[in-house]
């Protein structure tokens, strides 16, 4: 069997997303979004534990025991960054890894909306980028982190679970801290963010009711605060965040949402219709009056027609950026059919 590293190097030449290695299977690569076999060995359990042992040190070992699952960023110099999450499956050892490109991607090479360069340079208020797992939710965040690193002075922190991309100081000081080893959890390293003076502050991820809710104090006390959450639309998002909070508390925080909020993207990848690659669909809400209005009034089964009729102000629904990417020749009609079926 191929050593890991050698896997991982073949991984990254052939452009894949994310690689799978699991015990009865051959080693699967995810290649613009389609998995795929590498090689025909079926990988036995005592593969798949050395090669984990090669990745971990005596600490993560025994936290892979005890715990049963462990996350983890693991580099190869020359070649690049992965993201891994290394778990027990039927007592056997399987690992998920994830690629991260040794370069930050700009907003224009990732064909963002402009809108969202204008939402990078917001002083203060909630940012969220959402979507499902896999849809470059860490990428288009890195992205904005790179922009205002290039033309701002600020200090931004990330607080990531693990470490993705490596950013370096140019017109602003970027902290990175990763969960697990230089802070305890996300509620602690963003509660300690309040005292380290931060301009930004990006949460990797929005997990439960405390980080959420420390999030929303943050970004009212006059920080920019950005952050993820696996939802798949703007209304879905706040309803999301709303339903996290117990009963007494949701009208209070819907007032307090409604005043914070200031943009959400978000986004579904989809492969280009003509060559290797995979193009980004983004739905964008702005908070204006009229969308403040209907969250403090539990109205966000209407903000759709919000976004539709706005899109001279940077706003669009997903639907109507998919139809686009559709008209432009970008992606198929097969792949955009489940989302866009009333139009095709």
């Amino acid at each position: 069997m191929m050593h890991i590293e050698q896997l991982l190097t073949q991984a990254f030449d052939q452009k894949a997303s994310d690689i799978h290695l699991t015990v009865g299977s051959a080693p699967i690569f995810r290649i613009d979004g389609q998995l795929k076999p590498f090689g025909s060995t079926l990988l036995m359990p005592e593969d798949t534990e050395s090669m984990a042992k090669v990745i971990l040190n005596e600490t993560m070992w025994t936290k892979l025991h005890n715990d049963r699952e462990v996350d983890l960023s693991y580099s190869i110099k020359g070649v690049s960054r992965f993201r891994m999450n290394i778990f027990f499956q039927r007592n056997c050892i399987s690992l998920a890894i994830r690629t991260i490109p040794t370069s930050i991607p700009t907003i224009d090479q990732l064909d963002l909306p402009d809108v969202t360069k204008t939402i990078a340079t917001l002083q203060q208020g909630l940012v969220l980028v959402t979507g499902p797992t896999g849809s470059g939710k860490s990428t288009t965040l890195a992205a904005m982190i790179d922009y205002m690193n290039k033309t701002m002075n600020r200090h931004i922190i990330t607080l990531e679970d693990p470490i993705e991309y490596l950013h370096q100081h140019n017109q602003s000081i970027i902290d990175q801290r990763e969960v697990g080893f230089d802070t305890t959890n996300f509620q602690n390293g963003l509660r300690a963010c309040l005292r380290q003076d931060p301009d930004v502050i990006l949460v990797g991820e929005m997990r439960d009711l405390e980080t959420i809710s420390t999030a929303i104090t943050a970004a009212e006390t006059g920080h920019l605060v950005l952050g993820t959450l696996h939802t798949t639309s703007a209304s879905t998002t706040m309803n999301r965040i709303i339903d996290v909070f117990p009963s007494h508390q949701k009208d209070q925080i819907r007032v307090q949402l409604a005043s914070v909020l200031e943009a959400i993207i978000s986004q579904r990848l989809f492969p280009l219709a003509n060559q290797p690659g995979r193009v980004a669909a983004t739905e964008i809400l702005l908070n204006t009056p009229a969308v403040k209005n209907l969250i403090r009034s539990e109205k966000m089964h209407q903000i759709p027609n919000i976004m539709q009729t706005s899109r001279e102000q940077g706003m669009h629904t997903m639907s109507m950026d998919i139809k686009n990417l559709l008209k432009k020749g970008y992606i198929t009609d097969k792949h955009a059919a489940p989302y866009v079926m009333e139009s095709l």
